[in-house]
């Protein structure tokens, strides 16, 4: 993966910079409690500071070869649910425990995949 300080010093844009590296959503509160009214992701890496008590958060549609990635940095287990009509690992949500990192691939519209950080 490219650094963004990398590709703006090749004489990029900003913006080029952020769709070649991707975004970044800091200190995030997770939210709701299904696929219906947990919180929507918006970035591409996120880290998530709080967790209330089975809250979760919402990955953007899955595309094939894309990749996000989700820290649980709260106090409680994060839910990570896939959008409407979609799996993640065969499943209706995945969980990240406290101090953990999932990184999410997609393999098609409908399926992501993931690998769970040590």
């Amino acid at each position: 993966m490219s650094l963004p300080s990398r590709v703006l010093a090749a004489g990029s844009s900003p913006l080029l910079s952020t769709t070649i590296c991707g975004d970044v959503g800091n200190t995030l509160t997770a939210a709701g409690s299904s696929t219906t009214d947990a919180l929507q992701l918006a970035a591409v890496h996120n880290r998530v500071s709080t967790t209330a008590s089975s809250t979760g958060v919402k990955l953007l549609p899955a595309e094939a070869g894309a990749i996000m990635t989700v820290a649980n940095d709260g106090a409680n287990t994060l839910t990570v649910y896939p959008a409407t009509g979609s799996t993640i690992d065969g499943a209706a949500s995945v969980s990240i425990a406290t101090t953990k990192r999932r990184i999410f691939v997609g393999i098609s519209p409908t399926v992501w995949v993931s690998i769970l950080g040590a």
